[in-house]
C-alpha cells in the first residue's frame, strides 16, 4: 500500500493529490471507502502520479464505484483515467460545463466528466460492509453531492463544508440563497464527524456549520453596514470586509460577496448603483 495512505477509521482511507494551491489548500484528498470491494471518492485533477498512488493504495482489491462531489477540475478529472484501469463506473454528481468568472485557476469545471449514473438526493452505492448515501447541497455549485457513510456516521463534504477555508461560492453557479438552505439541511442531520476534500476532519460537525451560517450572516450584516454608509463597488467591499487575507484570495472573496449581494438583491435590499451597489430604497 502506498506511504500516503492515511486510515482514518476502519472503513475509510485518505489519499492526497499532490496539488497544493491557496485554494486547495494542501491539495485535494481522494478517499477510499471499504475494502475488498472499494469505492473512491474525489479522484482529484488528472495527474498520472495521483492516478497511480489510487491504483497503488487499492492494489489487490475491486473499485466498484469512482464518485464525484462536484465536477471542478480539482475534483473530477482523474475519474475517466481510474474508469479506464479499473473499469469502475463513474457515479454521483450530475455534469455541469459553463464559464465561471471567478478567479480560482482550479475552479473551473471539467469538461470531460461524463456520469455513468447521476445519484440523486438519499440515492445509495453500496459494497460490502457499507453504504454511501447521496446528500444534494447545492450552493458551492449547482451539482455538488456529499456522501453519508451510514454504517460509521462519516460525511464526505467535499467543498461544501471545509475547516481551513470558507467555501467560496461563485456565481453564477454559485448561489449564497442554496448555500445556506444546505447548510441548514446538514445541520438537521447527526452525522458524526464530516471528511473534506480539502483539510481536516470536521468534529462536532453540527456546532461547526451553525458557526459557518453564523458567520455568513455575519457578513451580509457587513454588507449590509457599510452600504447604509455610501454606494460601493465590490473591490471597496472586499477591502474593508477582508483586510486581513492573504491578497491573493481577495479575488475569491469578492466573488462571496457577490453571491451574498444576488441573494441580498433577489430580496429586495440591495440595488445595482452603477458600477457599484446601494442598500434599496
Amino acid at each position: 500500500m502506498s506511504d500516503r495512505v492515511v486510515t482514518l477509521e476502519p472503513l475509510v482511507r485518505r489519499l492526497l493529490a499532490p496539488n497544493p494551491s491557496p485554494f486547495t489548500y494542501t491539495g485535494t484528498q481522494t478517499y477510499i471507502v471499504g475494502h475488498g470491494d472499494v469505492a473512491v471518492i474525489d479522484p482529484g485533477p488528472d495527474l498520472p502520479e495521483h492516478v497511480a498512488a489510487i491504483l497503488a493504495a487499492t492494489a489487490g482489491e475491486t473499485v466498484t464505484a469512482i464518485l464525484c462531489t462536484h465536477t471542478h477540475r480539482d475534483h473530477s478529472p482523474a475519474a475517466p483515467a481510474l474508469k479506464a484501469v479499473t473499469g469502475a463506473p463513474i457515479v454521483g454528481c450530475a455534469p455541469l460545463v459553463l464559464e465561471d468568472a471567478g478567479p480560482r485557476a482550479d475552479a473551473s469545471f471539467d469538461p470531460g466528466y461524463r456520469p455513468d449514473r447521476v445519484l440523486g438526493d438519499g440515492e445509495t452505492v453500496s459494497g460490502p460492509g457499507w453504504t454511501l448515501e447521496a446528500v444534494a447541497t447545492p450552493g458551492h455549485t449547482s451539482n455538488h453531492l456529499c456522501f453519508a457513510l451510514r454504517e460509521s456516521g462519516a460525511l464526505f463534504s467535499g467543498d461544501h463544508v471545509m475547516r481551513w477555508s470558507t467555501t467560496v461560492v461563485s456565481p453564477p453557479d454559485g448561489d449564497m440563497a442554496d448555500y445556506m438552505m444546505s447548510l441548514g439541511k446538514l445541520i438537521e442531520r447527526n452525522d458524526r464527524i464530516y471528511y473534506p476534500a480539502h483539510g481536516d476532519p470536521v468534529e462536532e460537525p453540527r456546532r461547526f456549520v451553525s458557526a459557518i451560517a453564523m458567520h455568513r450572516r455575519q457578513r451580509e450584516r457587513q454588507i449590509l453596514d457599510l452600504l447604509g454608509q455610501e454606494p460601493l463597488p465590490i473591490q471597496s467591499m472586499v477591502e474593508r470586509m477582508y483586510s486581513g487575507i492573504d491578497p491573493r484570495l481577495h479575488g475569491a472573496a469578492g466573488r462571496s460577496v457577490l453571491a451574498h449581494l444576488i441573494d441580498l438583491e433577489t430580496r429586495q435590499e440591495v440595488v445595482r448603483d452603477g458600477d457599484g451597489w446601494a442598500l434599496a430604497a
